[in-house]
């Protein structure tokens, strides 16, 4: 018994493992509503399933979180990243409507360079606000969600651009080796990410950074340049799934394209483990953190819960998940629990027996 309770005391204290229970356990109640909620069958050469559509739907948060991640790991946090998938969708979108033949390649190309590098200019204007003039990192995104939503509102001039380009298309709701492609996307951003932090000093500077930049900065390390580069890949890894997102839909929406997504990478970053004081962070929880709030998304329209509750109830599941993945509050619930009975100390009469 003390074995089972020193490796259940082991794997609790990892900080994936709360997050993977309720994943396991929101999978189980919606089996349980829906039987055939767990069922993947093949139709004319894709797989098709809840389980694929919520690792489908949940390519551009974890898009968005995974830059997030290296933000929040600075010490920082990115508020306009839903602009951004606003303003990237709604410009190529806008170019690629006005092409004769939407369906070329070489313009969605064009296209996606263009949001990309219009993305990077943002990103690179909310890193020179952050590490260069010092404003406070949820002043100087503030600025840029506002803005950039209304920039996305100019782009589209209010209205909403439709398109019709295969191609295009595809980086939403196409597939590739029977999977939605979208899903090879977001598995191969977050490896390059993978690969840039934990392959490299990258990760290890980027978790000085968001420790002490001071003490960073003393030690040889140039913060400032590390703060302005995580703001520049959060801004590509939000355009990126600003493709995603308008591509899904075939049309761009500046009013409702990425709104609120930054409230869920946030969410996605914290129930993956990562502080949001800086230092320390973990990709693999900020992916797990994206499953899980897709999973409850799912879950929320898979059991006709109301609108009007939705939204209490998604909250209350993660007030749930953060409160349990705290080790200071499970110290709290532990310590109100009843002591074990301690077995009452053996007398002399005892003592004497045991010892003849």
């Amino acid at each position: 018994m003390s074995t089972w309770r020193t490796r259940y005391a082991a794997a609790a204290a990892h900080p994936l493992f709360w997050p993977a229970v309720v994943l396991v356990v929101l999978l189980a109640a919606n089996t349980v509503y829906r039987p055939s909620f767990l069922s993947v069958e093949m139709k004319d050469g894709h797989l098709y399933g809840s389980l694929v559509d919520i690792v489908r739907l949940s390519a551009p948060l974890i898009l968005v979180a995974l830059g997030m991640t290296l933000v929040i790991a600075t010490g920082g946090i990115d508020l306009s990243v839903g602009s951004v998938c606003a303003i990237s969708g709604a410009v190529a979108c806008l170019y690629i409507s006005r092409q004769p033949d939407q369906n070329s390649v070489g313009a969605v190309l064009t296209a996606l360079a263009m949001a990309l590098g219009l993305a990077l200019v943002l990103g690179a204007w909310n890193g020179v606000l952050v590490a260069v003039i010092g404003i406070q990192p949820i002043i100087a995104t503030l600025i840029l969600m506002v803005a950039g939503r209304g920039l996305a509102q100019l782009i589209t001039e209010g209205q909403i651009i439709t398109i019709n380009s295969d191609p295009y298309r595809m980086i939403g709701v196409g597939h590739l080796l029977t999977l939605p492609f979208a899903i090879f996307i977001a598995l191969a951003v977050a490896l390059l990410v993978a690969a840039f932090t934990r392959r490299t000093a990258l990760g290890m500077i980027i978790e000085s950074v968001g420790g002490n930049a001071e003490a960073s900065r003393l030690a040889g390390i140039r913060s400032a340049r590390v703060t302005f580069l995580v703001y520049v890949v959060s801004a590509v890894c939000a355009a990126v799934a600003g493709f995603m997102m308008t591509a899904n839909v075939s049309s761009a929406d500046g009013n409702a394209a990425g709104l609120w997504v930054e409230l869920d990478a946030i969410l996605a970053v914290v129930i993956g483990g990562t502080s949001l004081a800086g230092g320390r962070f973990s990709l693999g929880g900020t992916v797990l953190g994206a499953l899980l709030i897709q999973t409850l998304t799912t879950t929320v329209y898979a059991m006709n819960i109301s609108p009007q509750t939705s939204l209490l109830f998604k909250a209350v599941v993660v007030i749930a998940v953060c409160l349990i993945q705290s080790p200071a509050f499970r110290a709290k619930f532990a310590r109100r629990r009843p002591p074990p009975p301690v077995a009452p100390a053996p007398t002399a009469e005892k003592q004497e027996q045991v010892a003849a």
